[in-house]
């Protein structure tokens, strides 16, 4: 196949465009595609590093696609799996020293840290873009710097509330509620009924920094402005903490030490019934061959997290991205394994297999069954287009990346819910942090 240029590329587009707009081209014309693809270099090998699957479908159908290029290329490819704390300083020592991974799938916007350090993949991200319905605007927010495409955004690990609809009904609440407020009255309920809720509020990559987000957000509170500045020492952010120390008090015990696999592990265990993850704990009990897990699947909801004094959802998900390193001996290889990965004969088994622990990122997945068939699976999907950029509502940079690296935000709630720091002492400290790096 041909390497269209970026400038062939949209020319072409254009072409059918304007002709498509004078009757010039029959409908069959117009539902052509367009081809692109890369010629790994003679002798490419690929090491490829990852996060620990925690949906074994995902797992196993990735490496399914990875043995698949592998025979279709003879590339051979070695894939390296870590936990999802220990992937961020691993891509940074990468980045600085020059070797490593040829791909890296980080997070949020750990590209924006070392964004020289990155292969261009600006030609292949438009091509998947007009092929596959366009990228939702949060990849392009977290993919691109200075309108060139630095990173591939692979997949949205997809947050919601989950929780034990039978417990829920017991404490008195037929759904979940759409508000904050009643959000708090029903965490307060299922502890007294001795069913607790759980949120991480350890070094959680995922589930930690999704939901301290949403509380900060959701009550106006932010961690910069537009501009940069450091706004977060605000009365909307004390409000939020102020919630977070309530909410805190129906935990039960031992979520300030909580990492991403932890509040799974509660769950599944019966100590909790009201959490924030991904679809990870459904799977685990619906896969399972005990059936007192099998019957706590059926017994398992899925909701968008509540609305608070905003009015608006507010909701964040780590994404998760492929990252090229120019330091590779094989770029064209390399690319050519991301389009791979990317395209609907690899992606939409992927999606499938591991029943939508990774939302799409390009809008055409969003017609994939995964999506359709279990409406326990409808949440995620619609998660790709209402996720806010961490960031927000500043921008994207070597300052956000490493806000988040460094766990700000996680932090100033952790404190406070817990009583070490008062709400003002709490976010004050985080305002000096965060200046650190924010130098506007």
């Amino acid at each position: 196949m041909k390497n269209f240029s970026r400038r062939e590329f949209i020319g072409t587009g254009a072409a059918v465009a304007g002709a498509a707009a004078a009757g010039g081209l029959a409908p069959l014309a117009m539902a052509q595609t367009p081809t692109l693809s890369y010629t790994p270099e003679p002798g490419a090998k690929l090491r490829v590093l990852r996060w620990k699957r925690f949906v074994q479908g995902d797992e196993d159908q990735f490496m399914i696609n990875i043995a698949n290029f592998s025979k279709k290329y003879g590339v051979e490819v070695r894939v390296d799996n870590e936990g999802w704390e220990d992937v961020r300083p691993k891509a940074a020592v990468s980045a600085s020293v020059g070797s490593g991974p040829d791909m890296i799938m980080g997070w949020f916007d750990d590209p924006f840290q070392y964004p020289t350090k990155l292969l261009d993949v600006t030609e292949l991200c438009n091509y998947l873009g007009a092929k596959h319905g366009g990228w939702y605007e949060v990849a392009k927010q977290y993919g691109t710097l200075n309108n060139k495409w630095i990173s591939v955004p692979w997949a949205v690990i997809a947050n919601a509330m989950v929780y034990r609809a039978s417990h829920m009904k017991a404490a008195g609440f037929d759904t979940m509620p759409t508000d904050t407020a009643g959000f708090l009255k029903l965490c307060q309920a299922l502890k007294a009924k001795g069913t607790p809720a759980g949120f991480a509020l350890g070094k959680a990559v995922g589930d930690g920094n999704n939901w301290v987000h949403w509380l900060l957000w959701s009550h106006g509170g932010k961690l910069v402005d537009p501009k940069g500045n450091v706004v977060v020492n605000s009365p909307e952010t004390i409000a939020a903490l102020e919630y977070a120390r309530e909410l805190y008090k129906t935990f039960v015990p031992g979520t300030l030490s909580w990492q991403d696999p932890n509040n799974n592990k509660a769950f599944l265990d019966g100590q909790i019934s009201l959490t924030a993850n991904g679809i990870s704990v459904y799977y685990a009990a619906k896969t399972s061959n005990d059936p007192k897990m099998q019957e706590m699947a059926k017994d398992i909801e899925h909701a968008h997290f509540p609305v608070g004094p905003v009015g608006k959802p507010m909701e964040l998900m780590q994404i998760t991205q492929m990252m090229l390193f120019a330091y590779t001996k094989y770029p064209n290889a390399t690319r050519e394994l991301a389009r791979w990965l990317m395209e609907p004969e690899q992606y939409n088994p992927w999606l499938e297999k591991s029943i939508g622990y990774g939302a799409q990122t390009l809008k055409a997945y969003e017609k994939n069954p995964v999506w359709h068939t279990d409406p326990k699976a409808k949440v995620y999907g619609e998660g790709p287009a209402m996720v806010t950029y961490h960031g927000y509502s500043g921008p994207l940079g070597a300052a956000s990346a490493a806000c988040l690296a460094d766990y700000i935000v996680l932090d100033m709630v952790a404190e406070a819910s817990s009583g070490s720091r008062s709400p003002k002492e709490a976010a004050e400290r985080a305002a000096e942090r965060a200046k650190r790096y924010y130098r506007v």
